[in-house]
């Protein structure tokens, strides 16, 4: 059977060369006679595992000996309380730029905890359908949460913000990572689910500065407490073991591709063939937000009624292409088109998009 089309949110798609060499290790690895899913994390043949995929993170992003990489469990939904845990200290504000549900989600667990939250922009006045240009910080803030691409409403921050000197800047980069060049300098800390750009679900990746980690607020609990999993070399506990494993082997497939410059120009690619379908259609298809913060990741797009999106999703299956229905908060149709997306699979639904307006634009 040949593979489909794959635009699912996430977990998405993964490199077929990356599939074809987990798939031949999954036996018998490197002739060890176990899976890795049955080594020892322990191991000296774990720990070479997960030194390379820690050392593949800082070269893509060509960190220095001031940044740490760990690889944790819960998501990016425990970061959104694991944050301002460690770094909203009493007597400063905890800053977000509220730019759609994850970072509503994320404001959500730092006034669970009793910290003093700042809203310092805020795109919800027109339904998440751009990126604020504009903020206001508070007068003492601990930090400022940016949330880099929204993957229900299809925006994407296209810039890395210039935020005040000595305000570290956190960002959530779960569904936009790896995906273009950043300048990691204007960060104290990037975090991101695996499941989207580079892996399957069951780890987050986190970069966090080392000066940065060293102001996290003391006692808190073990497995909450970045310094601890820094400390222990993302091994406090068992970690993820086969799930990082297949992370570095997708960063070793990103190096291969050309690093994250070939990587966005690809992405770019792909983004244009759906974008310009959408814009060539006089109005069949509608996109859902502003052009210019448009997400590269996650396209998102109306249809005339809702009975004409629900023959789109269903023509489209039948055409081998999956996972194109809108996220359930909001309805309506979404591409994602994350790294591992084959350029060919976007072309496709492109097409596909013209023939269907063809047969059904009345």
């Amino acid at each position: 059977m040949e593979r489909v089309h794959n635009f699912n949110a996430g977990p998405a798609v993964l490199p077929e060369e990356v599939l074809r060499e987990a798939q031949a290790d999954l036996f018998n690895y490197k002739g060890m006679g176990l899976s890795v899913m049955e080594m020892s994390h322990r191991s000296k043949e774990y720990q070479a595992i997960i030194d390379e995929t820690y050392a593949a993170v800082k070269r893509i992003y060509n960190l220095g000996d001031d940044w740490e990489v760990l690889f944790l469990q819960g998501g990016a939904s425990l970061q959104f309380l694991m944050v301002p845990m460690n770094f909203a200290q009493d007597g400063k504000e905890a800053n977000y730029i509220n730019t759609g549900v994850w970072s509503k989600k994320a404001i959500s667990e730092a006034k669970k905890l009793g910290k003093t939250v700042h809203i310092a922009a805020s795109s919800e006045d027109k339904n998440f359908s751009y990126i604020p240009n504009t903020w206001k910080l508070s007068d003492n803030p601990a930090y400022v949460h940016i949330t880099t691409n929204n993957t229900i409403f299809g925006t994407e921050w296209k810039i890395d913000p210039e935020i005040p000197a000595g305000v570290p800047l956190i960002a959530d980069m779960s569904s936009n990572f790896m995906s273009k060049p950043i300048d990691v300098e204007k960060y104290s800390m990037i975090y991101a689910g695996a499941q989207k750009n580079v892996g399957p679900a069951g780890c987050v990746v986190v970069m966090i500065k080392k000066d940065f980690l060293a102001t996290a607020c003391p006692n808190l609990p073990s497995m909450l407490d970045y310094q601890i999993h820094a400390k222990n070399g993302s091994m406090y506990n068992t970690p993820p073991t086969f799930t990082i494993y297949l992370i570095g082997l997708v960063l070793k497939w990103i190096e291969t591709f050309g690093g994250l410059p070939m990587i966005e120009k690809n992405n770019i690619a792909k983004a244009d063939y759906i974008y310009k379908a959408i814009d060539a259609s006089n109005g069949f298809y509608k996109g859902t937000v502003a052009t210019e913060d448009r997400s590269l990741m996650n396209i998102t797009f109306r249809l005339p009624t809702e009975d004409l999106e629900n023959l789109f999703i269903s023509e489209a299956k039948k055409q081998g292409m999956i996972g194109l229905k809108g996220h359930r908060d909001v309805g309506g149709c979404r591409a994602s088109t994350y790294n591992s997306l084959p350029l060919p699979a976007a072309h496709a639904l492109a097409e596909f998009m013209r023939s269907f307006q063809q047969q059904h634009d009345k």
